[in-house]
This record gives C-alpha cells, sequence and structure tokens, in this order.
C-alpha cells in the first residue's frame, strides 16, 4: 500500500490535476465526435472532404444519421478546443467547458439510448470541475483566442451546412460549399449584399439566426481578446501611478529584514493595516498584495506618502542601526501625537545611541537573548518583568503592543 501510496504521489506530481480535468473533458469530446467522423467516413471512404460537402450529400447525411448529429459534433469540437484552455487554466475555458458539459447532459437526456454511462461520466465531470474552481483562476490572451475560435467555428459549421440544407430555399439556389461560405460569412457579418435571398419562412428565419449569432459572437469574441489585454493595462496603470490607499490608524513598518517579514505577517494574519517601506535597492519577499511603497524610509517625505501623520506605530526594523535611528528621527518630525516609533537595535553597542534619538521603544533581541542564556546557565530565575525590561530597553514596554 505504501508503495501504491508513493506511486500515486509522484504521478499526481508529474500531472497536476488541471491537465487531468482537461485530458477527461477531451475524453468526453471524442466521445461526442467519434460517431459522426464515422458516419462521415462510411458514406465516402475515399473520396475525402469535397466528395460529401455538398448540398446533396449533406442533406442526405442529416436525413439518414439526424439533424442533431450537426449539434453533437459541434458539442464534441468544443470540448476539446477547451481541453486546451484548461491546461493553461483559463477561467473562460473553464466556464464555456461547463456550458458544453451540461449541453452534452441535455443531449443525452433527449436521446438516452445507450448513452446512460456518459451522462453519468459528465456529470461527474462537472462536480469536478466546479469542485476544483480555484485551479482556473487565468485570464489569458490564448483562452479568449480558443474562445474566438470556437464561436466562429461554431457559428461557420452551423450556417455553412444550414445552408446547404435549405439551399433551395434560397433565389439562387445553393448548392456548393463555396456558395454557402459566401452566404454565411456575408449574414455574419451583416453586411446583406442581397445577391441571395431567403425565399421561405424557415429561410428567412434561419438567416435572422445568422446574423443574431454572428453580432453576439463577434462582440463576445472581441471582449474575450481584448479584455485581458486592456485590463492588464489598466490594472498596471492603476497599481502604479493612480494607487493611492488610504492610510489611517495603520502600522508602519521600514525594513525588510526577516523579522520586519515575521512582524508583517503576524500583523496581516491579526488584521492590522500595514504599510511597508522598503528601499529601491532591496529585495523582499512580500506578498504582491502587501502595501508596499518604495523608497528611503529616513525620508520625511517618504514617511507622509505612507501616511506617518495617521499611523498608530512605525516600526524602524532594518538591519543597519544607524539607519533605524534616522528612520526614528526623521518619524519625530511628521508623526502625530498618536504614533509611537519603534526602533530594533541589532548590536549591544548602539543601544545608548539609538536610545539618544528617544524612539518611544527600543527594541533588542540580542541583550534579551544573552540575559536569557546567562541566567538559564546560572539557574537564576527569569520572570516577566526581567523579559519586558530586556526587551523594550525603556523600563516600561508597551502599553498595548499591537
Amino acid at each position: 500500500m505504501l508503495l501504491l501510496s508513493n506511486k500515486l504521489k509522484r504521478w499526481h506530481e508529474t500531472l497536476p490535476l488541471h491537465w487531468l480535468l482537461a485530458v477527461l473533458v477531451a475524453i468526453n469530446g471524442f466521445v461526442l465526435l467519434r460517431p459522426g467522423i464515422m458516419a462521415v467516413y462510411a458514406m465516402h471512404p475515399s473520396s475525402g472532404w469535397n466528395g460529401w460537402l455538398n448540398a446533396d450529400s449533406v442533406s442526405v447525411f442529416l436525413d439518414s444519421f439526424g439533424l442533431l448529429e450537426i449539434p453533437r459534433l459541434m458539442l464534441g469540437a468544443g470540448l476539446q478546443l477547451m481541453a486546451l484552455g484548461l491546461i493553461f487554466k483559463a477561467r473562460i475555458a473553464w466556464t464555456v467547458s461547463l456550458l458544453l458539459l451540461a449541453c452534452t447532459c441535455t443531449f443525452f437526456l433527449w436521446r438516452p439510448e445507450g448513452r446512460f454511462e456518459l451522462l453519468i461520466y459528465t456529470v461527474v465531470l462537472i462536480v469536478m470541475l466546479l469542485a476544483y474552481w480555484r485551479r482556473f483562476d487565468r485570464s489569458s490572451l490564448a483562452a479568449g483566442s480558443l474562445f474566438t475560435v470556437f464561436s466562429i467555428t461554431f457559428l461557420l459549421v452551423y450556417a455553412v451546412f444550414g445552408a446547404l440544407y435549405l439551399g433551395g430555399d434560397f433565389r439562387p439556389h445553393i448548392t456548393d460549399t463555396m456558395t454557402a461560405l459566401y452566404f454565411s460569412i456575408v449574414s455574419m457579418s451583416t453586411v446583406g449584399y442581397g445577391d441571395i435571398t431567403p425565399q421561405t419562412d424557415v429561410a428567412r428565419m434561419f438567416t435572422a439566426s445568422i446574423i443574431i449569432l454572428g453580432i453576439t459572437v463577434f462582440a463576445t469574441s472581441i471582449s474575450a481578446i481584448a479584455g485581458p489585454i486592456i485590463g492588464g493595462n489598466v490594472q498596471r496603470l492603476v497599481k502604479g501611478k493612480l494607487s493611492r490607499p488610504m492610510r489611517k490608524n495603520h502600522i508602519i513598518i521600514a525594513g525588510a529584514t526577516p523579522l520586519a517579514q515575521s512582524v508583517y505577517t503576524t500583523l496581516h494574519e491579526r488584521g492590522h493595516a500595514v504599510t511597508v517601506i522598503v528601499r529601491p535597492d532591496t529585495t523582499h519577499p512580500y506578498p504582491d498584495q502587501a502595501d508596499i511603497l518604495v523608497g528611503d524610509p529616513s525620508d520625511t517625505a517618504v514617511l507622509q506618502q505612507a501616511g506617518a501623520s495617521q499611523a498608530l506605530y512605525v516600526l524602524a526594523l532594518r538591519d543597519d542601526d544607524p539607519e533605524n535611528a534616522f528612520i526614528i528621527l526623521a518619524a519625530k518630525e511628521v508623526c502625530g501625537e498618536q504614533t509611537r516609533t519603534v526602533a530594533l537595535a541589532n548590536t549591544a553597542t548602539h543601544l545608548k545611541k539609538i536610545k539618544q534619538v528617544g524612539p518611544d521603544i527600543v527594541f533588542s533581541l540580542q541583550s534579551l537573548g544573552a540575559e536569557i542564556l546567562s541566567r538559564t546557565v546560572a539557574g537564576e530565575p527569569i520572570d516577566n518583568d526581567m523579559i519586558t525590561k530586556l526587551l523594550f530597553q525603556n523600563g516600561t514596554g508597551p502599553a498595548d503592543p499591537f
């Protein structure tokens, strides 16, 4: 059992879940496509596409095999195409896949003979896609292009097959593939030259459906392609130039040291608003959604931009003690009366000098560690008052530590 578990774990790592779902969707599409492909090949095994794609062959195919075979073929082709989008974790591919699978279930319920297993398979696949919807969170140009290709292809096939099937209801008659394709494109684009006109109510309704679907498909396709491009540019513009978050009653952290990162994580988990100031030449692992201000934290203008006058705390947590002292001096110029300043003393030799700039709290891990270790070795007691006095070095500690 352990060996089997390890094999399954390695298999899951090599084949991510979104790939597995994409393969299952592609299998569903192949099941839908196979009968139609086999039927076409059986009608003209050696003549190829040009041998059967004409008005007579389409009529024979639809009359003998059923008009419902066209939606089935398009559902299968659409699922195959959406499987590619699922590989890219595209949200639009996930949405369209659910829609196509729901249509597939409707198709199987409408024609249930011998398809109960496929219906169960499709329902299980829908449940899996819904359960793992968080995996598909990307909006990309590739996904929008896939959706566009599928939509336009679906509409073209519908229009060409319908025009060939109803060819006798038009004047002049539509009897070949090129004429049907020409009429389909002209109708989809709503140009309407008037050289081919419907003569019966069925043909008129069919033409109207092409026009309506053409407008819808083109509008949706343009938004699917242009949306990620425009959205990404607007997001970068807003994030880079226009974003000015309201900073009030928050905590400012200056630095990107491991201690600063740990403090940020703890405060964020407790629901505090935190603004981080990092120098331009500093790399940091803060999350993308963090309120990060790039600049010199010892510059009063940068502190004003960070909202220091409305902050509850300014924490100078850099690994350079003189820098922490300069940050405290700058903060005292711009901070309000309610703002408290905290400075980190990285070395014991700089402790007195940092105290001279007058921070409300001096934070010294080195002194605390040395004293605790010494008392432990000497067998002396360790109490909270001693820890507080050594940790905050001003003898009182914070009245309300965050």
